[in-house]
């Protein structure tokens, strides 16, 4: 897959790639609703004998036309969703910087500058996708823009129970650590990438060390708990414990931050400063205030029996 990052104006023509059958979102969590519309557009290129692309933007529009300068967190980082989108198969992936001038663009010079000079001949986008200056394009009047130039899908909703398949249904899922939820909506275990930090060390003193993951700030930090996780460290995945939270047994002020803890079961070695990738299965139970150590060593085994029992049966 060809990446091709867009700064606005750009100064791209229809000569410069071959003719495109091309998926328009932000496509945050990849989900099952985005993996239809993507499809589509591969299917589509596929029977026509054309590239398929994907089009898709970053940061968030939120975090460029918000009324506030807080900072947004991803279901997917655009690093995740470019390996995400790679591996459905896609020719091309164009990443457009948002901007504030970019999107005072009217629609018909979005349709103009951003299909037409890209040579697309054919748009896939979902019902509620829309376009321009305060996303006045909608795909329910796209025609009135194409001119003949290009033909498009308009995907319909994709729901399970009765409820549609959304990255703000995902996001509410995120913060409950529902990861099995997670899973029948994108089909695919949530993935967060961090840094091996040097944390408290209260997890050796217990006899069950762990490795505190400094977890990217531009992941949804997951709810706190305690959960079944796999974790991917030099080449190899490892199951493991993960406790995520506050710990209340050690500390009468709440840390700013939560931290993550996860004891790899089976292993042992200094992973300290490693880049990792947990990989989210299933939350065991909410985090706790314990009375003293042997209470608390006595649940920590508890949990890592029931991981243990969980990816056996796997």
């Amino acid at each position: 897959m060809k990446v091709i990052g867009i700064e606005h104006p750009h100064q791209f023509n229809p000569d410069d790639y071959p003719k495109l059958v091309m998926a328009l979102g932000f496509f945050d969590g990849v989900h099952k609703g985005h993996q239809k519309v993507i499809q589509t557009a591969i299917d589509v290129a596929e029977k026509d004998g054309m590239k398929s692309a994907v089009m898709t933007f970053d940061p968030h529009p939120s975090a460029v036309l918000g009324k506030n300068d807080k900072h947004i967190r991803y279901i997917t980082p655009i690093q995740d969703k470019i390996q995400l989108i790679k591996d459905m198969g896609v020719d091309y992936l164009f990443v457009v910087h948002f901007t504030t001038k970019f999107a005072s663009l009217l629609p018909q010079d979005f349709i103009d500058q951003y299909i037409v000079n890209l040579n697309v001949q054919h748009v896939v986008a979902g019902f509620d996708y829309s376009y321009g200056k305060y996303g006045e394009g909608k795909m329910d009047t796209m025609h009135s823009y194409t001119q003949g130039r290009f033909s498009y899908t308009i995907v319909e909703k994709q729901t399970m129970e009765d409820s549609k398949v959304s990255s703000t249904r995902i996001r509410s899922i995120l913060e409950t650590g529902n990861f099995t939820e997670f899973k029948r909506l994108t089909g695919r275990f949530y993935l967060t990438r961090g840094t091996v930090g040097h944390g408290e060390k209260r997890g050796r003193q217990l006899g069950f060390p762990t490795a505190n993951v400094e977890v990217s700030d531009n992941y949804i930090f997951p709810a706190t708990g305690v959960y079944a996780v796999r974790l991917h460290v030099m080449g190899q995945w490892y199951d493991g414990v993960c406790n995520v939270g506050y710990k209340p047994t050690f500390h009468d002020v709440k840390p700013e931050t939560p931290s993550v803890e996860v004891h790899i079961l089976g292993f042992s070695g200094d992973i300290y400063g490693e880049s990792v990738k947990v990989e989210w299965h299933k939350r065991l139970r909410s985090e706790k205030k314990f009375n003293g150590l042997e209470e608390l060593k006595t649940q920590i085994d508890q949990d890592r029996q029931e991981a243990e029992s969980y990816f056996g049966r796997l």
